[in-house]
């Protein structure tokens, strides 16, 4: 029996001193034990790692990406003498946590935030902008998750890390991953995104990158109701059926070269192309090529779709506030696959916290409301891992920690980003060192101690 209203009640004796009970308005109480729920978890016996708590503690190990076990422990509870477990104990209470939890707890949690009313920038002509892209992220180097999960290379050799691949569906307005699949690096993006475009809704409009660019993709787009708009590589092949008058053409895109000679099932699509004449833009003087669903260009010109378009890159902000900001570590901690997984969705929800206060902050901002791309998520997160220890015992005190918390994250608005470029191109140089290879996986040992292996030279 699932004895999660046990742990619960076990839970109450302590929880005015849990620091993350302020956040439990962004996830609510009652959907990670629904989630413990249906996952058949909650069985734990264990009065200091129960699943209850377990959840939160994966999460903020998200938040405290930098912080060793036991100190993130102590940023979730006061310090009492003796009560803080070991390393080995967390270990294995998030191993018997498990990953349900924690997919079912993202998929009942994140929220799409942004509001038609609030934040206009997040919609088009009262579309949803979505954007899709993936990422990577290295792994410990262990042989189980290397099995799993794989790593990239080239003839010469496989690469420093195992990496698990990461493809996110965001809500463009508010940089929030509201679905995500986690995958091995051996597979491709675009096959991961046939399973995250079944949750499009009617009304939103999808932006995603060249590779993503299929036949059935784009069939599935429409199926669900929404609308695409995506760049697409110059060497495809669009016959132009009909010129429209702002210089994009009716076109239609085929399963294959053998239905586009038959013209057989293809989908109506309108192709846009276009460049820079600013020698200093990069792209400039190439030829650039949009695809849309949105066919009337005296709703949508096609000036406006191009300039549309560039909203994608708020995924790549996205991606960069997670890798870079959130993480500040090379590679996730988790040494085994089930813990990666269960690692990089604490990682998601985590985000998810920071943003949700960043848009809550944003609507209260002072003297007027801002957009939440407005504010800096480094701040964000910062202050709250500054405040989040500080977090007081009572209700009306905790409300009172919000409403500042709020107030001092409502400060820190980022000027409007300027029109400017930065090449692609990397700081850090080749080694001197030489490459890890597999003989370097089990280096012989000493077989003296230290002192007995000195000898004296005469």
């Amino acid at each position: 029996m699932v004895r999660v209203a046990r742990e619960v009640a076990e839970l109450r004796h302590w929880s005015d001193g849990q620091r993350l009970a302020a956040l439990k308005r962004i996830i609510p109480a009652r959907s990670v034990t629904e989630a413990l729920r249906c996952a058949g978890r909650g069985r734990s016996d264990c009065p200091r790692t129960p699943d209850v708590f377990m959840v939160w503690f994966v999460i903020a190990l998200g938040l405290f990406c930098r912080d060793c076990y036991r100190q993130v422990y102590r940023w979730l509870l006061p310090w009492k003498r003796g009560d803080v477990p070991g390393r080995s104990t967390l270990c294995e209470a998030r191993r018997r946590l498990g990953v349900a939890p924690l997919v079912r707890l993202a998929r009942a949690a994140v929220k799409l935030l942004a509001d038609p009313a609030a934040h206009p920038a997040a919609f088009h002509r009262g579309m949803r902008l979505m954007a899709l892209d993936g990422f990577v992220l290295d792994l410990p180097d262990r042989p189980a998750n290397d099995r799993a999960f794989g790593r990239p290379g080239n003839r010469r050799s496989p690469g420093a890390f195992p990496q698990a691949l990461v493809v996110g569906l965001v809500e463009a307005g508010t940089h929030v991953f509201w679905r995500f699949l986690v995958k091995g690096c051996r597979v491709s993006e675009q096959r991961v995104a046939g399973p995250l475009l079944k949750h499009l809704r009617a009304g939103m409009l999808l932006l995603w990158d060249r590779g993503f660019l299929s036949y059935e993709h784009v069939q599935q787009v429409a199926a669900r109701g929404a609308h695409l708009l995506a760049h697409i590589k110059s060497n495809l092949i669009f016959r132009p059926i009909r010129r429209l008058p702002d210089g994009s053409y009716l076109s239609k895109i085929y399963r294959n070269a053998k239905d586009r000679a038959a013209d057989r099932g293809g989908i109506r699509v309108r192709v846009i192309e276009y460049t820079f004449d600013d020698p200093r833009r990069p792209g400039a003087r190439e030829r650039h090529r949009l695809l849309t669903t949105l066919p009337d260009p005296a709703l949508d010109p096609a000036v406006t779709l191009v300039e549309l378009y560039h909203a994608r890159w708020e995924e790549e902000l996205a991606i960069d506030e997670l890798k870079t900001h959130e993480m500040e570590r090379p590679a996730l901690r988790s040494q085994t696959p089930a813990g990666v997984v269960q690692e990089v969705y604490g990682l998601l929800l985590a985000h998810y916290l920071v943003r949700s206060l960043m848009c809550e902050a944003a609507a209260r901002a002072a003297p007027a409301p801002v957009s939440p791309l407005r504010l800096s998520f480094t701040a964000t997160l910062k202050i709250l891992r500054c405040r989040l220890p500080e977090c007081p015992r009572g209700e009306a005190a905790r409300r009172q920690w919000w409403d500042d918390l709020l107030a001092e994250v409502g400060e820190e608005v980022i000027p409007p980003r300027r029109d400017r470029v930065n090449p692609r191109v990397i700081r850090r140089q080749q080694s001197q060192w030489p490459k890890k290879r597999p003989k370097h996986y089990h280096w012989p040992q000493p077989a003296k101690s230290f002192r007995d292996s000195i000898v004296m030279l005469r």
